[in-house]
Order: structure tokens, then C-alpha cells, then sequence
């Protein structure tokens, strides 16, 4: 392999990994493929922040919260505010239930409005920063002058699994045909955001 794809690779590799995880973002993002609603925006969305971010990183930026630490105080306390109402309208959502999957019933959030939370979900959580910023702005160092095929790397992983989550939620709309089974999901929804926002305020950046 030249250095150039070994360092796309290595950037593929650990982007994937690090998105992987279940988190706050990933969770949104698999609700609107549920309920198919503005799933390519929101998908976009996703992996163009992360491409963004990871172009930061890649770049050197991840050395921000030194020249203003004040940063990432204000993007911590944000998302512990923003999860912990975002998981309080989950959890509310499961104890009443009623939802299912059927088209045309109820409203349909405007676009706008699902932009927002993602944005929220996505610009508002320090973790999204540390990851894409800080870990892998400092991996890509470890390969001197291929930095842009480490970061194209990472971004084709965020491209591939937000729009895989996002598409691939359909494969499960018979499952959540049934009130039961959105009542279940968005009892984990909730647990999500709360342990995510738990974290935030326990553990230092």
C-alpha cells in the first residue's frame, strides 16, 4: 500500500470506530430513518459537520480549548442542558406511547425544527469535538504529509455510516409497526441522553 491509502485506511479505520458507538447523535438519526422524515438532510447534515470538524482537526485546530478554554466549559454545560431536556421529552414520549409507524399519521416535524436538535445534538456535544478535533487531529500527526488522505479517510467513514444508519432504519419499520416497540425505543433514547449528559457533568474534558 502506498502511505497515501495506508494513512486513508488508518483514518477509515478509527473514524468508523469512534462513530460506532450509540450516542445522542446516532440515536436522532436513527429515529428520523424510523419515521422517514427529512432522513437525506438530517444524514447530510451529520456527515458534513464531522467532515467539517475533522477537517478542523486535521488542520491543527484541535489545540482551541488551549487558546480558549472557556470553549469547551460552555460547550459541556450547553450539552448537559440540551441532552437532559432532549432525554426528559423521550422518556415522557415512552411513558405515554401511541406512536407507531403509519404514513400520514400526525404531523410531521418541519424541517427546520429537525435541523435544529440535530444541530444541537451534533455542535452542542463536547464528545463530537474531542473525537473528531482532538483524536483524530492528533492521530492524523502520525502520518507526516498524508494528513488529507488520514482526514478523506475519516470523512468517507462518517459519510458511509450516518446515510447507512439513516436508510438502514427502514429494514426495522415492520418491528416499529407496533406501539410497543417506539415506546421501547424511545425509552433507550432517553437513557441515552441522560448517561450522555451524566458523563458530561462528571468528567472533566
Amino acid at each position: 500500500m502506498t502511505p497515501s491509502s495506508t494513512a486513508a485506511f488508518a483514518g477509515f479505520r478509527l473514524g468508523l470506530g469512534l462513530i460506532l458507538a450509540i450516542g445522542a447523535q446516532n440515536a436522532f438519526v436513527l429515529r428520523q430513518g424510523l419515521r422517514r422524515e427529512h432522513v437525506f438532510a438530517v444524514a447530510l447534515f451529520c456527515a458534513a459537520s464531522d467532515a467539517l470538524l475533522i477537517a478542523l482537526g486535521v488542520s491543527g485546530m484541535g489545540t482551541l480549548s488551549n487558546l480558549a478554554p472557556w470553549v469547551a466549559e460552555a460547550l459541556r454545560w450547553g450539552g448537559v442542558a440540551f441532552l437532559t431536556w432532549y432525554g426528559m421529552r423521550a422518556a415522557l414520549a415512552a411513558w405515554r406511547g401511541g406512536e407507531r409507524l403509519e404514513a400520514g399519521a400526525g404531523a410531521a416535524p418541519t424541517l427546520r425544527s429537525v435541523m435544529v436538535t440535530v444541530a444541537a445534538l451534533t455542535w452542542a456535544n463536547p464528545h463530537v469535538w474531542l473525537d473528531t478535533v482532538v483524536l483524530l487531529g492528533a492521530v492524523s500527526a502520525q502520518f507526516p504529509g498524508q494528513g488529507l488522505a488520514f482526514g478523506a479517510g475519516a470523512v468517507c467513514a462518517s459519510f458511509i455510516f450516518f446515510f447507512a444508519l439513516a436508510y438502514g432504519a427502514r429494514l426495522l419499520a415492520p418491528l416499529f409497526a407496533k406501539p410497543i416497540a417506539w415506546r421501547v425505543l424511545d425509552a433507550l433514547v432517553a437513557l441515552i441522553m441522560f448517561s450522555v449528559a451524566l458523563k458530561l457533568a462528571l468528567s472533566p474534558l
